[in-house]
């Protein structure tokens, strides 16, 4: 499994890294550092859904590969969720308790077009903001951190969003479609979610990539079908400027 991978490969890392909080199951969230210790920082985060676990193979060869620019990597922000996808039910996309970590934010909480109350696979949108250990301990990092951008890596569709709810930045989704050769779209419908809470709460860019053609079927197994990624951050760093 995926988890037992990424605990390996944080045991032989020789770097900067950290363990940011722990899932509700008891299970670490690892973070690595890459490039330059100093100057702006960036945060880029994968596999907060359980059946998208391929993107944290992602975020270990984004760490192998890093660019010069210092940043935090965060390859599997929902280890249960992916144990889950990968024992029990391959589409399940929530934690363990149930909850969506991706609606569980504080941008616009429970106003998704999809959200739901009922604990299941999918959409479910906690008992509060931040009810959930994993996004918590995501938004305590960030704000510790604070970065000049985060990235969310995500599965499927071979999109790039940028804004929610009027604010965003374009310019770095544009550069983020020339890395990748993904489309830039707005989305709409959609709240309580990383990139929407760092955009709107914290005021800096943040990108939401969705890797992979949308024709491919969850859950991704194959690395290659995320090729179009593996740069995009060493081009994104190296080119965006504010």
């Amino acid at each position: 499994m995926i988890y037992d991978e990424l605990c390996r490969f944080y045991k032989n890392f020789k770097g900067r890294k950290c363990i940011i909080g722990y899932s509700f199951a008891g299970r670490p969230i690892f973070a690595f550092h890459v490039g330059d210790d100093f100057g702006r920082q960036y945060i880029s985060t994968y596999a907060i859904h359980g059946r998208e676990w391929i993107t944290a193979r992602l975020g270990i060869r984004h760490i192998v590969r890093p660019s010069d620019c210092g940043g935090w990597i965060i390859p599997l922000v929902n280890p249960d969720g992916a144990c889950i996808s990968s024992t029990i039910d391959p589409m399940w996309k929530a934690n363990a308790r149930g909850v969506d970590l991706n609606v569980n934010f504080d941008a616009g909480w429970g106003t998704g077009k999809f959200n739901t109350r009922r604990r299941g696979g999918e959409n479910c949108i906690g008992d509060h903001p931040f009810s959930e250990s994993e996004s918590s301990a995501l938004a305590a990092f960030t704000l510790k951190i604070a970065p000049f951008v985060t990235f969310s890596f995500h599965t499927k569709g071979g999109e790039i969003y940028w804004e929610f709810r009027g604010k965003g930045d374009k310019n770095g989704a544009t550069l983020l479609s020339k890395a990748t050769g993904y489309s830039v779209r707005t989305l709409y419908g959609s709240a309580g979610g990383y990139k929407d809470w760092c955009i709107c709460k914290l005021g800096i860019p943040a990108y939401t990539i969705e890797c992979g053609d949308d024709g491919l079927k969850h859950p991704l197994t194959n690395l290659s079908a995320l090729k179009s990624c593996f740069g995009a951050l060493k081009y994104f760093t190296e080119n965006y400027e504010k």
